[in-house]
């Protein structure tokens, strides 16, 4: 064995020593580990209870903090807990809340029903998280005093009594009812949160549409006066894109079908345009606001959308829907194969499609698509969106088995149910529905067949495409349509069974070719309105076919060829309150002057206000709007925007100057003016150099088309009440009197202030339908009354003072010399 042999063989033994050592390390380690591995760390857990507010009044909600201290490693996970809660009379309860947040806490909402006191207590089992013991534990026992009478609560804030604009503070949070938007056209026109609709024909602002002239041509090319620009009516429709998303209004300026629209952002309340021509030169499909509630973030998001490819005019490709930042106008974020179908929305929000196809029950939802799999603070919604493309692939987040049933989808209500069936003139109307309530997905509600109408096919009436079919629904029912028999057949949503037919409505509403926008549903009633010019209204559960009311909009001049009436269309309904307008398919040139929109009351028919030749509506472009409780709309008449809702006013009050005699009759006068936006355009300052003064609710329509239509003034205007009130010097309210501001604005009273001293004048003007109130102040001063003195004798002369007295001093002296001479003469007798 040479060197290299042996130091091969004393290297090889080595390796072989080392790993025998180390086999026998192990071998002894094994036991230690498994007996470390086994032995699992504890830990004492600190379980919270807490209640806000305490004391707290009974049947009134407290909020429950419950839970530990110690907090888990991720966003998902949370403790199991219980909470005893013992009432006064001793009677136990074990409340299981939702799990806690991974923060080791959480609450919930509690209502005590019985005055006393009540025990809560945090009950903590123990628990194994993440390889770990986590002790049982209980918390101290709270006291919860219950008491007759309710803790003070914020009182909240009163919907708002002057002219207001966005942004509206978040603590303002009862102004919601007031501050609804257009995101789309709604399912049957109803639109809601715009709880101060208006009420008179008001006007805000007015605008040119943009890119085309309006109104009347005049000159050369005027045909006996006659002819006016282009409306857009037939085929060319303006204003057929217009939302109102958050108080802004976003309309197109240009009107060729299909093509590319130069779109204009508008303040709603205020007319300022805020830009124009963004979003990539493309017009927005829809708006969307979307409210976000995740672990670390709560808030709501606004996008414009533009949807490319699917749908008429558009290509075949996939569609996607890019969406837009609505105050800038800039891009944000892009959503591709979004799958075909109607979009609805969610409670939330959310755009959603449905599919029931295949006895299945599928939703899609674009907001699932872009989080799902997404957890902890990747669950927020802006920073994970913005700047980037999304995938609708994955986007459907419900699929269940429904009953097998025929026909197809007829309209669907979010989070309600979805109504389908079939239609035929001689097999009858099947329906049925299946419920889209949480838990409930997939559930039969009903599946009903009902015969066949006979005049369906007695008469040839059809009752699909353009001359009938479905026109209208709602949760509670839904109507056919018959243009030929110009009838309706309603049918419950509820239980599938026909509910009534209705009598004949006048003839010419068989001539309209779009009768699913002339027939709706709101407040549980089946409202038609087309070109026979009469409105009708039949009670969706009680009607027996005869309407609840009608309201006819006749035409005092005939100008129109179509009938004596005027061809009507409902625009939205909102607040209790039916908005109806005037147009046409293809009018004439020159068009009949005075077509109407006007406002009706649902429950009776009876008319809020109505306002001939301002506002008339296009058959092929957009009608009237609401969002913020103000309507945007354009004219045909004139091709201008305008903007309807109650607008600000101001006052001023003037009384003499210098102090006024006691007892001296006065005069203060004062004006009430109209500052609405619109009046302080460049042009109405020309025409009202002292500014356009306010009107009755009565006069408005009148005065509106004075205002901004230059019709001549009405001679019959009438202003607005004041109240003329003051402060007298010794601090008494007094009211001088009331006044009615004439038609160029001006108020005046005559008043005889009785009390000496200064005066403090209020002239009010309380508000309208058509303005938010206002006041002016004023003071005069009465002097104090001077006092003439009774007369006096005058002064006697020095030198008569001391004649008097000598003259009658003789004179007596006379008279007593007198008798002693008598008394003398006689004695001597």
């Amino acid at each position: 064995m040479n060197f290299k042999e042996k130091k091969k063989l004393h290297k090889s033994n080595k390796t072989m020593a080392t790993m025998i050592a180390l086999l026998l390390t192990l071998s002894i380690a094994a036991p230690i580990l498994a007996q470390t591995a086994s032995a699992q760390r504890t830990y004492i857990t600190y379980p919270i209870i807490e209640a806000l507010p305490n004391p707290v009044g009974v049947d009134q909600p407290t909020l429950i903090n419950y839970g530990l201290l110690n907090y888990l490693n991720t966003a998902e996970d949370g403790w199991n807990c219980t909470v005893k809660v013992t009432w006064p009379d001793g009677t136990v309860e074990t409340l299981t809340p939702p799990k806690t947040w991974s923060t080791g806490s959480a609450g919930i909402y509690y209502t005590p029903t019985l005055t006393g006191t009540y025990y809560f207590q945090t009950i903590f089992p123990e628990t194994e998280y993440r390889s770990r013991v986590y002790l049982a534990s209980e918390s101290e026992e709270l006291a919860v005093e219950v008491q007759d009478d309710p803790v003070p609560q914020h009182p909240g804030y009163a919907l708002p009594g002057e002219y207001w604009t966005r942004p509206v503070d978040s603590q303002l949070r009862e102004w919601y009812t007031l501050m609804g938007s257009w995101l789309t056209t709604p399912n049957d026109l109803v639109t809601a949160y715009n709880a101060d609709g208006p009420d008179s024909p008001h006007i805000l602002w007015a605008r040119p549409i943009g890119g085309e002239q309006g109104g009347l041509v005049g000159g050369q090319y005027a045909g006996s006066g006659a002819h006016a620009f282009g409306d857009g009516d037939a085929y060319e429709g303006k204003w057929g894109t217009r939302l109102i998303v958050a108080g802004i209004l976003y309309y197109s300026e240009y009107s060729v079908q299909g093509n590319t629209d130069s779109l204009v952002a508008v303040n709603l309340r205020t007319g300022e345009v805020l830009w124009r021509n963004k979003l990539d030169g493309q017009s927005p499909s829809f708006g969307q606001i979307l409210y976000w509630d995740c672990r670390n973030y709560r808030g709501a998001f606004s996008y414009l959308v533009v949807q490319y490819g699917g749908g008429w005019f558009r290509s075949t490709a996939p569609t996607t829907w890019a969406f837009y930042e609505p105050l800038t106008g800039e891009w944000v974020w892009n959503l591709t194969d979004v799958p075909s179908g109607t979009t609805y929305r969610d409670d939330i929000g959310g755009l959603v499609k449905y599919s029931t196809s295949g006895g299945q029950l599928r939703r899609w939802s674009a907001a699932y698509a872009v989080t799902a799999g997404r957890t902890g603070m990747s669950e927020s919604w802006g920073s994970q969106v913005t700047g980037r493309t999304h995938s609708g692939e994955d986007g459907w987040d419900l699929e269940v088995a429904m009953p097998s049933v025929s026909g197809s989808t007829i309209a669907v209500f979010p989070g309600e149910k979805i109504v389908g069936g079939s239609i035929s003139a001689t097999n009858g109307v099947d329906l049925w529905a299946v419920s889209l309530e949480p838990g409930r997905e997939g559930v039969l509600l009903f599946d009903e067949h009902n015969d066949a109408i006979p005049e369906w096919s007695e008469g040839n009436v059809s009752v699909s495409g353009m001359q009938g079919g479905w026109v209208a629904t709602s949760p509670e029912g839904g109507a056919i349509w018959g243009a030929l028999a110009r009838k309706l057949w309603a049918y419950s949503f509820e239980t599938g069974k026909f509910l009534f037919e209705t009598d004949p409505q006048h003839f010419a509403d068989a001539w309209d070719d779009s009768p699913g926008s002339a027939i709706n549903i709101y407040m549980g009633k089946l409202i038609s309105a087309s070109v026979g010019g009469t409105v009708y209204a039949y009670d969706l559960e009680e009607s027996d076919g005869t309407p609840t009311w009608t309201y006819t909009a006749t035409d005092p001049y005939q100008e129109s060829y179509i009938s004596k009436d005027w061809w009507l269309m409902a625009v939205f309904f909102t607040d209790g309150k039916a908005y109806i307008g005037s147009m046409e398919h293809s009018a004439l040139d020159p068009k009949p002057r005075g077509a109407p929109f006007f406002c009706l009351n649902v429950t009776d028919g009876s008319l809020i206000w109505r306002a001939d030749g301002l506002f008339r509506q296009t058959r092929w472009g957009g009608r009237a709007i609401i969002g913020d409780s103000v309507i945007a709309t354009m004219d045909t008449f004139d091709q201008r925007v305008y903007a309807i809702g109650k607008g600000p006013s101001a006052m001023t009050v003037t009384a003499p100057n210098v102090a006024v005699p006691h007892e001296t009759q006065i005069v203060i006068r004062g004006t009430v003016m109209d500052v609405s936006p619109g009046t302080q355009e460049a042009t109405m300052k020309l025409r009202f150099p002292n500014g356009v003064p306010a009107m009755s609710d009565e006069s408005m329509s009148d005065w509106m088309m004075h205002v901004y239509k230059q019709i001549p003034q009405p001679a019959d205007a009438v202003g607005v009440p004041v109240s003329i009130d003051a402060m007298d010097p010794n601090n008494n309210y007094v009211h001088l009197g009331d006044a009615t501001s004439d038609a160029s604005g001006m108020f005046s009273v005559a008043v005889t202030p009785e009390v000496p001293g200064y005066y403090t004048v209020y002239a009010t003007f309380g508000g309208s339908a058509s303005y938010y109130p206002s006041y002016a102040e004023t003071s005069f001063v009465v002097s104090e009354p001077v006092i003439t003195p009774a007369p006096t004798a005058p002064p006697v002369p020095v030198s008569e003072a001391y004649f008097v007295p000598a003259v009658i001093g003789i004179i007596v002296t006379i008279i007593v010399v007198g008798v002693v001479a008598i008394f003398l003469l006689r004695k001597s007798a």
